[in-house]
């Protein structure tokens, strides 16, 4: 019963959870890790997540960054300062390796308080794996696994939200679509092994080839396309010429003799989903038509 007296001790009147002193952190108190657990499990976001352990976890020791590594990749919280000494703890479920949670101090970690920061990790462990598997299965969600771009499913959300975002702010973007010249050659006399090559190869030249506000998906097989932010046609065609040049210049391109046709399309703020993509289609045909390797605009 002392346990329960002390949770009604610190929540308000309006039911909400009253932060708890620094004494009840450096003592690892049950009371004040139920706290940070309860707060942990409103979020699937990694860097939400990390934010919210960072204020308990802040109670104890006085870092300047926190970031987590997993396979994932690297997340960490909002002005993260990581040119302090970094203090590296590898977080496990039994057997399971979620990552390390690494913390970046200007003072040394005593035994003390790495014990009580361990403690902490009891609570975030579990939130964090269930924030991971999440994550995993988005990426498999909007991902295609072979090369790593957005697939057909973000492309059609992206899409939608750059036509609203066109319609309410006159903001004009454009599509292009792109397809690989002797694709189909390359895995009937070479196996499908070398067109997974190819098609990750040229993958690499699309992100190579556009810039940060611009996106790129692959709708299977050799089926590509970008969502350029452009007011007119001029960054079409630098971006165009700028993946035919990487194209020609791949050895593992030019050794099976694949090159790219493209083809583009300036959105309106009266354009839908399929009229835009019909428009583009027609580009890429005109392209094909004109001898391949070739840009074209409609």
């Amino acid at each position: 019963m002392e346990n329960v007296h002390i949770l009604t001790q610190r929540i308000s009147a309006r039911g909400e959870f009253l932060p708890f002193s620094a004494e009840h952190y450096r003592n690892n108190d049950p009371t004040a890790i139920h706290s940070l657990l309860e707060k942990l499990q409103t979020t699937l976001n990694l860097e939400e997540l990390l934010t919210i352990y960072a204020a308990h976890a802040k109670q104890i020791m006085n870092f300047s960054g926190l970031q987590f590594q997993s396979s994932l990749g690297v997340a960490q919280i909002a002005n993260s300062d990581n040119s302090k000494p970094p203090y590296s703890f590898d977080l496990d479920i039994n057997s399971e390796h979620l990552g390390q949670l690494i913390y970046f101090c200007q003072y040394p970690l005593s035994g003390n308080i790495e014990q009580k920061l361990i403690g902490l990790h009891s609570a975030l462990v579990y939130p964090l794996r269930n924030a991971l598997m999440y994550s995993r299965v988005l990426k498999l969600a909007t991902k295609d696994t072979l090369t790593g771009l957005n697939n057909r499913s973000q492309f059609n959300d992206i899409l939608a939200q750059k036509l609203e975002r066109c319609r309410r702010h006159h903001r004009p973007f454009s599509l292009m679509l792109l397809d690989l010249d002797n694709f189909k050659q390359v895995n009937d006399n070479y196996g499908h092994k070398i067109g997974d090559d190819v098609l990750q190869e040229f993958a690499n030249v699309l992100c190579s080839s556009i810039r940060g506000t611009d996106s790129v998906f692959r709708f299977g097989g050799d089926e590509f396309a970008v969502l350029i932010d452009d007011p007119e046609f001029t960054t079409n065609k630098v971006i165009a010429q700028r993946v035919m040049r990487l194209v020609t210049e791949s050895n593992l391109m030019k050794q099976y003799q694949v090159t790219t046709s493209i083809g583009f399309t300036l959105a309106s703020s009266q354009d839908c989903k399929n009229g835009i993509f019909a428009r583009a289609d027609k580009g890429l045909y005109k392209a094909k038509a004109a001898g391949r390797n070739c840009a074209r605009a409609y």
